[in-house]
């Protein structure tokens, strides 16, 4: 019977470090040095939060850039359903959703037999990434500039200034964050108004 009681409060006291001091420190420490990312890395425009750095949006509309497709079950960017498509290269439903990418690329950016990036026609493995490749940008840029009204070396530019650099070359490549062009590109309209 003794040793019942030991393992009940030997149960009690882990729990209690592991389960509540444990996690209340980690999250205080996270607060206290990295505040921005401990709160979700959150987007915040004339006092209303737009969405975070860390998960993409499903950007729509000509006058905006769209990030990478989101295989997320229901609607995209879902991060209930967050993961990949598990779905087999050669699976026909997985061809016919990455043919159907490149007809609405095709089509949407440029009608000519430019070589799209890859990262416009496959979903990231978490389907929720917020970023695309510098080349993925500088695909849309012209369809973005038409529907805009602005001049393309304009666009090309917040592009340049837009562009995230690994640490170390070797760490990753250039990538760029399709929110915070999008709210760059709406802050730029608004200071022209």
């Amino acid at each position: 019977m003794i040793w019942l009681r030991s393992s009940i409060v030997l149960l009690v006291f882990l729990s209690l470090i592991t389960g509540i001091a444990y996690p209340l420190l980690v999250t205080g420490i996270a607060e206290f040095l990295f505040p921005h990312q401990a709160k979700g890395s959150l987007i915040e425009q004339n006092g209303k939060w737009v969405g975070s750095e860390l998960i993409g949006q499903h950007f729509t509309e000509a006058i905006y850039f769209h990030g990478r497709p989101s295989m997320t079950a229901e609607k995209p960017y879902n991060t209930l359903s967050s993961g990949g498509s598990n779905l087999a290269m050669t699976n026909p439903i997985l061809n016919s959703k990455i043919h159907q990418n490149i007809i609405r690329e095709r089509l949407f950016n440029h009608p000519g037999n430019y070589p799209i990036p890859v990262d416009l026609i496959m979903a990231s493995g978490s389907g929720l990434d917020p970023h695309i490749s510098p080349e993925a940008a500088e695909f849309q840029a012209q369809r973005v500039a038409i529907a805009r009204h602005i001049p393309l070396a304009v666009i090309h530019q917040l592009i340049q200034q837009h562009i995230q650099y690994p640490l170390l070359e070797y760490m990753g490549q250039p990538i760029v964050n399709v929110l915070k062009l999008n709210l760059a590109l709406d802050n730029l309209n608004q200071k022209a108004d």
